[in-house]
């Protein structure tokens, strides 16, 4: 399956999970197609002092692939920076937090996918 750019579903998040600023989302795939349990796999972007607060992956685990931008992740005990290229795996309980650090829009892919139940 291709999903072009231009199909993909958007959606705009304010003040995501408590963060500030506006957060664009374009859902790659919904999660009905998907035959694995995916609760989401979608590319987003933040703009210039938007962030995604603190939140606890339980049961799942979410994967971030920085595409481009700077951005500072928080993952309850230290601030990493992250920028093009890099890639973040949370889960296990674990939380994360991801701010833009820079003058340019951040951008990543985000997926998460779900246990076994």
């Amino acid at each position: 399956m291709i999903r072009r750019a231009g199909e993909m579903r958007e959606q705009v998040r304010e003040n995501m999970r408590g963060g500030t600023g506006a957060v664009l989302f374009r859902h790659c795939f919904e999660p009905e197609e998907f035959a694995a349990k995916v609760r989401l796999c979608a590319r987003l972007s933040l703009p210039p002092g938007a962030s995604i607060g603190p939140h606890p992956h339980e049961k799942e685990d979410e994967i971030y692939i920085i595409t481009s931008g700077q951005g500072l992740l928080d993952d309850g005990t230290t601030k990493t920076p992250v920028s093009a290229g890099d890639a973040v795996l949370t889960g296990r309980g674990q939380s994360h937090a991801i701010a833009n650090a820079g003058d340019a829009d951040l951008e990543f892919i985000a997926v998460i996918v779900c246990y076994p139940e």
